[in-house]
């Protein structure tokens, strides 16, 4: 007969539907996971079991294991444990991604080279706002995201392009994800929602860098749904080489995301 390791899936009799399968070792796996990334500088495994509630016997099985697949990394001069890019990589084997990525990267490289402006690709990841691709134009001076970001829902001109459109329901799941945020900065995000959905796109000053402002359109699948953002980050150069004015950049943008949104299959349904 097999051997039932201890962290092997169980049920209890008398246990609720959501229990009646578990999987310790991986709900332990997944908890390290989930914790180091949103840990920019890394934990040590001491603050990583006291952070989770278990025991450094624990969590060094879990991050040995992890380490040896490749998903952390350990900085031997302080000790601490970081993700690596293993699972952003993971993610863009997933189809819907990499067609969304393949689609929108060429066009969107296109028209950073055609306006001088730089530019970047965005979805919804556990109440966060992911950078998925990022394009740069040909000028000396830029402004870009790093690829791979998760950046606050509520600091973002594409988190309100990625919630406008969500029914009641979707909205407050997301809301949930996100947290309350710091100050009023959630109410202000729902604010900002009606206006973006009577304007079909989201225009603001950055909520992080001044002189930047930040311009979002939305891309709708098959379906209607908004599965993505592309958002311009334009900025004013003072040495002249910009070619179009906010507005302008504007205007091309929307003209670009309907034209990746016509691709993925929007419209084909009568959705729009």
């Amino acid at each position: 007969m097999a051997r039932r390791d201890e962290d092997d899936d169980q049920f209890d009799e008398g246990e609720g539907p959501e229990d009646k399968y578990r999987a310790p070792a991986l709900s332990k796996g997944l908890d390290i996971l989930e914790h180091l990334a949103s840990e920019a500088e890394g934990k040590t495994q001491a603050e990583i079991a006291k952070t989770l509630g278990r025991t450094t016997s624990e969590i060094f099985r879990m991050l040995m294991v992890l380490r040896k697949r490749g998903y952390v990394h350990l900085n031997e001069e302080d000790d601490r444990y970081s993700l690596t890019t293993k699972l952003f990589e993971i993610a863009h084997r997933h189809p819907p991604v990499r067609r969304l990525t393949s689609i929108a990267g060429e066009a969107m490289q296109k028209l950073a080279n055609r306006i001088n402006q730089s530019m970047h690709l965005a979805i919804l990841h556990s109440g966060k706002v992911l950078v998925i691709a990022q394009v740069d134009c040909n000028d000396n001076n830029i402004t870009a995201v790093r690829l791979g970001a998760q950046i606050s829902l509520y600091d973002t001109s594409s988190g309100r392009v990625l919630a406008a459109w969500m029914d009641e329901d979707a909205l407050a799941a997301l809301l949930v994800d996100a947290g309350p945020g710091s100050g009023d900065r959630q109410a202000a995000f729902i604010t900002d929602l009606t206006a973006v959905r009577s304007m079909g796109y989201a225009q603001n000053e950055s909520f992080t860098i001044a002189g930047v402002t930040n311009i979002s359109a939305p891309v709708r699948d098959m379906t209607g749904r908004v599965v993505a953002a592309i958002t311009i980050p334009f900025i004013r150069r003072l040495s002249g080489t910009n070619t179009v004015s906010v507005d302008g950049a504007r205007e091309e943008l929307l003209v670009m995301a309907a034209t990746v949104s016509k691709r993925l299959g929007a419209g084909a349904t009568g959705t729009t």
